[in-house]
Order: C-alpha cells, then structure tokens, then sequence
C-alpha cells in the first residue's frame, strides 16, 4: 500500500495499491543522449582544436560559432529537462476503486483521466523485444467501452503482475459493486411496502 497524502477526488475508503512510474530504464535513455548530443561535438572540437581555435578568433566566424554553438546546447538542454519531466510526471495510481493517469505532455500541458474499475473490460500487459524482456519493463493497457478505450501505462515494471493486480481488483470491484446493489434492491423493496 502507498500512502499519498492528497488523491484527486478521493473517495471514502478508496486506499491507493499501486503508484506506477516509467521504469529506471527510461531515464537512462534520455540520459545517454543528453551525453551523446553533447559530448560527440565537445570531441570534435578537441580533436580538430587548432582549426577550431583558428576560427573562434576570427572577427567574422567567432561571434557566429559561439552563438550557433550556445543556441545548440541550450536546445539540448531543454530536450533534456522537458523529457525528463515528462518522465517524471507520468504517473499512473491504482486504487481500490478507479485507476488515475497523469500525462505530462510538454511543460505545459497535462491530461489527468479516471476510470472506475467497474469500466473496465480487458487489461493487457506487453513486453516487447529484448532489453523489455532482460529488464521486465513493459507496457499495460487496460480497455474500456468509453470513449478513450485504453489506459496506456508505459513502460513500467513488472507488466505482468501489474496485469494481475488490475485484473483482480476489478474483478473485486465489480463484486462489490453487485453485492451494494443487490443491497440497495433489498431497500427499496422494504421502503416499497
């Protein structure tokens, strides 16, 4: 169990099970560009230091290359901090009763979605390809009938078992659910007397 002090909208006895992340394995991704689309024009520049050197001193191509060369890595610098938020701040929680998805898109823009469990009709976990299977990271897509049919979590852990959980607390939902409504006919056949 999670202990999340502020839940959109919770519900009385709602308890979160699941609080779910891309897997570290995403980070890492970003990561390695950010060092790649870094530091591949820092060696160059190293290696071929003399013309560079030559160049930078030049009244004429100085000033341009230090501009292109600073607007460059500001570019990737921002690459990298709104990927990482994204990364950051795509969450998906799992409750007893509902299943909330938090999609940062850009800094500026963020989609929060809720389903109830009692929605849900299918959940599908997917692994795909070989760094997915070494690392158990993968996708799960839970299905419903409304309009957005499908709940996307990406990349996370344990794809499989995530499945599992989702799948029997629906199933509990659902049971619930019924057993509230069949309360709920008991009652109003006694107030119908």
């Amino acid at each position: 169990m999670y202990d999340l002090k502020k839940l959109p909208n919770q519900r009385e006895n709602e308890k979160v099970i699941l609080f779910l992340r891309r897997q570290w394995f995403s980070i890492l991704i970003i990561i390695v560009a950010f060092v790649l689309l870094s530091g591949v024009p820092l060696l160059i520049a190293w290696y071929f230091w003399d013309i560079v050197n030559t160049w930078l001193f030049d009244t004429t191509f100085g000033p341009i290359i230090t501009i292109v060369g600073s607007m460059y890595f500001l570019l990737v610098w921002l690459s990298t901090f709104i990927e990482f938020t994204d990364y950051y701040l795509d969450t998906w929680i799992v409750t007893n009763e509902r299943i909330i998805n938090v999609e940062q898109e850009g800094l500026f823009h963020r989609t929060a979605s809720e389903l109830d469990l009692a929605a849900v009709q299918d959940t599908t976990a997917e692994i795909r390809g070989f760094m997915q299977t070494v690392f158990n990271y993968g996708n799960v897509f839970v299905q419903t009938a409304a309009e957005k049919e499908r709940f996307h979590f990406i990349n996370i852990n344990n794809p499989e078992h995530v499945k599992e959980i989702v799948t029997q607390l629906v199933e509990d939902d659902k049971k619930r659910l019924a057993s509230q409504g069949g309360a709920l006919i008991g009652k109003v056949k006694i107030l119908g007397k």
